[in-house]
């Protein structure tokens, strides 16, 4: 055997220089940190500041949505409109339409304005009684139904304004706009600014925006997220349900117990791929199989839960596996050491180790799908739908419904600046309620916590 020794011979450093001075190529090493600590740095700031701005646009054009300009003002129930029997009988009062709610909102508001001197010289009748919404006679109806006993009395209502005066509150409308707008004319705009002065007209927290239907594109200022919210709360709670023990229990079996063979390797490609796949085709699959084939109904919570779970399976499983992979070795090797079975190993020690990042993954999983749009755009969910779901145990599952992400889309797509106010509106919402769940993901993770 023979010695191989190195005779390259040794860079002495020069004479008069020191360890501690810098060479030309420590130089252009710290020079290179440097540079790549900014980027990194810089990289952050953009971040940050692109968050930044995108939550600042978002709450500067959805804040407005949470309020709604209102007039307050007397109103008489006549008798002769609303009860022409006399019986007080609610259902004979429901023959009347809202045809004759709106003549008596807008009467009233007439006199009521020429009690107080208020006027704009020149404006018609109509234009006065234009600036109540369509929606305000609906409600009235509703609550004199609701409480027969009002009719023939004075009552202070508080009805909405159509959606231009209440952009013109907001800003949103200028009396240039006004000259060319069919919806609404410049007196109306004077006589917002006399009521405003007068305390009648006021913009006031809107809490319908939370709790009301959708409303049609005559009555923006109507419009609600009360449907979408409890679409998306009947969908998420049949995804948890059906998506988690699928996915935490073939992510079991696939790291704990299934041999290690072709056929096993070819379901964790095919698991890997089916989380690449875009969200739309599950769309099509929800659309083809489960509405087409199976018949369940269009639109509705059940046929919408059944499509995020398939598109969330794929992502729940990598990250259960994931979760339990990265619980040591010795773990397992200890329990199996003490007579432990594979079973009393896994559920025993494994798991509870495996929980935080188990429930981590999942819920974020969860939070990312219920931002998705496209899948319910194909299973009809986008349509208007005006009456709330049955609770979930008389068939709301099957009531058609709304979801926030697609009420979102909704809400852009349509003309009118104020859908276009209330979709950003909708997004704060939606952006409340992923952030919940991120909170939630964060809280179960320190609650369940363990270290070894």
């Amino acid at each position: 055997m023979t010695d191989i020794i190195d005779r390259t011979p040794f860079a002495m450093p020069q004479a008069g220089s020191s360890l501690m001075s810098e060479t030309p190529l420590m130089k252009r090493r710290n020079a290179a940190e440097i540079r790549f600590r900014m980027y990194g740095v810089a990289a952050i700031v953009i971040a940050l500041l692109t968050l930044a701005i995108m939550l600042f646009t978002i709450i500067r054009d959805g804040s407005s949505a949470f309020v709604q300009a209102t007039i307050s003002y007397p109103v008489v129930i006549d008798a002769a409109v609303v009860d022409k029997t006399g019986s007080r009988d609610p259902a004979q009062m429901a023959s009347v339409t809202t045809i004759g709610y709106a003549r008596i909102l807008g009467e009233s508001l007439v006199k009521y304005l020429a009690e107080e001197g208020i006027a704009v010289e020149g404006m018609s009748r109509k234009e006065v009684t234009d600036m109540i919404s369509k929606d305000a006679p609906a409600r009235l109806r509703d609550t004199v139904l609701a409480d027969p006993s009002l009719v023939g009395q004075t009552i202070t209502v508080n009805v909405f304004a159509t959606g231009r005066v209440d952009g013109y509150l907001k800003g949103r409308v200028t009396r240039e706009i006004a000259e060319r707008d069919s919806n609404v004319t410049p007196a109306q705009l004077d006589l917002a600014d006399k009521l405003v002065e007068a305390g009648i007209l006021a913009s006031k927290f809107n809490w319908s925006f939370i709790t009301a239907p959708d409303a049609s594109d005559l009555r923006p200022e109507a419009a609600g997220l009360g449907i979408a919210i409890m679409g998306t709360a009947y969908m998420m709670f049949l995804v948890v349900i059906m998506s988690l023990p699928l996915g935490v229990a073939a992510a079991i079996y696939l790291e704990e117990f299934a041999p290690r063979n072709w056929f096993t390797d070819l379901i964790e490609v095919n698991i890997s791929n089916l989380a690449a796949v875009p969200s739309i085709v599950f769309g099509i699959l929800g659309l083809a199989v489960f509405i087409n084939f199976v018949g369940l109904p269009a639109s509705s919570p059940i046929v919408g839960a059944l499509v995020i779970t398939l598109m969330s399976l794929p992502t729940i499983i990598i990250a259960t596996r994931a979760a339990i992979r990265a619980v040591p070795p010795s773990i397992r090797d200890a329990a199996l050491g003490v007579g432990a079975s594979k079973m009393q190993t896994v559920f025993h020690h494994v798991l509870p180790l495996a929980a935080p990042g188990i429930m981590t993954g999942a819920i974020l999983s969860l939070a990312s799908a219920a931002g998705e749009t496209g899948p319910l755009l194909l299973i009809g969910m986008v349509a208007y739908v005006a009456n709330y779901p049955a609770g979930p145990f008389e068939g709301g599952f099957l009531d058609p419904a709304s979801a926030l992400p697609v009420q979102v889309y909704s809400w852009a797509s349509r003309a009118d600046p104020a859908f276009i106010e209330r979709s950003s509106g909708a997004i704060i919402v939606l952006l409340l309620f992923l952030l919940v769940m991120n909170i939630l993901a964060i809280v179960l993770r320190r609650r369940f916590e363990r270290r070894w």
